[in-house]
């Protein structure tokens, strides 16, 4: 069975720092470009980083940029985003998600089921 599974939400204070992991069962994620999407209610799927299969690309949304960072680790089939200096305005439904060729928000293959981050004080 092929899955994406996330961890590492929680509830942290602001300015405080989070780490996501993503790994997955059932396939290798060498071949796949790795995104990271997130999602508040009533709002629509925002994504916000992603990696090449390689490692050697990846992008930010504007909001994220300098604070958070992707990574990937494919001998262990997991995929990393460290949040730093969080905001409230962080806070949301985080996704995992692979997208077989180069990064493309609107091209997901497999989704995660998703983790919660949640920054207040």
């Amino acid at each position: 069975q092929l899955q994406l599974v996330e961890s590492g939400g929680g509830l942290v204070q602001p300015g405080e720092s989070l780490r996501l992991s993503c790994a997955a069962s059932g396939f290798t994620l060498d071949y796949y470009s790795m995104g990271w999407f997130r999602q508040v209610p009533g709002k629509e799927r925002e994504g916000v980083s992603c990696i090449d299969s390689s490692g050697g690309f990846t992008n930010y949304t504007n909001s994220v940029k300098g604070r958070f960072t992707i990574s990937r680790d494919n001998a262990k089939n997991t995929v990393y985003l460290q949040m730093g200096s969080l905001k409230p305005e962080d806070s949301a439904i985080y996704y995992c998600a692979a997208v077989a060729g180069v990064c493309d928000y609107g091209a997901v293959d497999y989704w995660g089921q998703g983790t919660q981050v949640t920054v207040s004080s």
